[in-house]
């Protein structure tokens, strides 16, 4: 996207040097997957966000010198990554023709969002037994569970360092928050329900079912891209009522992104997937198409308490979700919080930044991986 190319551009690059160590095999392990072509889509809005909201931003009037992202605040620590790894522009805010602002603490949060986000696909990768991911070998059967785990570790260790020399305390508290709603959401799905042996055939418990479904959809998946939206409006200066209005952005759009992801594991290959395509069903995961399917073929429940575990489980659900309406009524739930996220975004002042968020949410739609 050309309003925030070059600093997308260099992400990989950027990421790559806040992954140095002393130990090689650490650092081969954390950067595996920033070998292949993600779509980076977190770093994309953490960018957008913060040339949207900066026509609204109080900036402190201080000069400042950025050179601080990567210098340690405590004394006597060993330096791994030195302001002579950067460029200097690296650290020169970034001003664009019709006025909006990209700090460099706002370029180094999309560096750290995209790191969270690569940790947590080295531990589902893991915890799924994935053998692909991009097209490419998953770090686990690469290099083993156990250093896919300490890599995913490493990122997150690394991650959390770049966010501590932010030295911004709220910044650092959301994006703290954010990393815990991850491994909350991944304990909260080794359950389809809240009660995996309590009687799921009335309707109270269906729809208890389905929320707590959404809720694991936001910890594993709408948490991070909410906060790390209202991270840099943060960094950028911006009010309260700005925070929000980017947290809500990213919230739905997140909840919507997921949704499609569901989806997709229904209608497309995994060549387009770029990892194991019907991969929700063999986990003994009831996704949004199950979860509404269920609602017109009461059969599913059995399939679903006991996790799509007998012998052609899974094929039965697949067959009752294509003959159900829970594909379409998973879109429509999808294009329900895109809207949202859309009616959030629009309260910003308009500017190209806001039109490329508002397209970016009706591209998620209709993306096919």
């Amino acid at each position: 996207m050309a309003l925030v190319g070059r600093d997308l551009g260099e992400l990989k690059n950027n990421i790559t040097k806040l992954l140095s160590s002393q130990h090689p095999f650490v650092s081969k392990v954390a950067k595996h997957y920033f070998s292949g072509q993600g779509k980076h889509i977190r770093p994309l809005l953490v960018l957008l966000i913060a040339q949207a909201t900066s026509v609204t931003a109080n900036p402190t009037t201080q000069p400042l010198d950025y050179q601080m992202i990567d210098l340690p605040i405590s004394r006597g620590l060993v330096n791994m990554t030195p302001t002579s790894l950067f460029e200097q522009r690296h650290y020169t805010p970034y001003r664009s023709s019709s006025g909006c602002t990209v700090l460099p603490t706002q370029r180094r949060l999309a560096e750290i969002t995209e790191m969270i986000h690569t940790a947590s696909l080295l531990h589902d990768d893991v915890i799924d037994a994935s053998l692909t991911r991009r097209n490419l070998p998953s770090a686990n059967a690469s290099f083993g569970n156990k250093m896919a785990v300490l890599g995913g570790d490493f990122l997150l260790a690394r991650a959390s360092l770049a966010l501590a020399r932010l030295r911004h305390p709220e910044c650092i508290e959301i994006m703290a928050t954010c990393i815990a709603n991850l491994v909350e959401g991944e304990f909260m799905q080794l359950k389809n329900t809240k009660n995996d042996d309590r009687d799921c055939s009335d309707t109270a418990q269906k729809k208890s079912t389905f929320e707590h479904y959404m809720d694991k959809t936001y910890m594993k998946t709408g948490s991070l891209i909410a906060q790390s939206c209202k991270a840099s409006a943060v960094l950028g200066g911006c009010d309260n009522g700005v925070k929000e209005l980017a947290f809500e952005y990213g919230r739905h759009l997140g909840l919507a992104f997921q949704l499609i992801d569901d989806m997709l594991d229904f209608t497309v290959s995994a060549a387009d997937l770029g990892k194991p395509a019907g991969a929700d069903l063999k986990l003994g995961l009831a996704t949004a198409p199950v979860l509404f399917a269920w609602e017109e073929y009461p059969e599913l429940e059995t399939l679903i308490k006991r996790k799509f575990s007998e012998k052609d489980d899974a094929e039965r659900a697949r067959s009752l979700v294509y003959q159900s309406n829970g594909l379409k009524r998973t879109l429509a739930l999808a294009e329900e919080h895109c809207q949202l996220a859309i009616n959030a975004v629009e309260k910003l002042p308009p500017s190209d930044a806001q039109l490329a968020l508002v397209q970016l949410a009706k591209k998620s739609l209709t993306r096919k991986s």
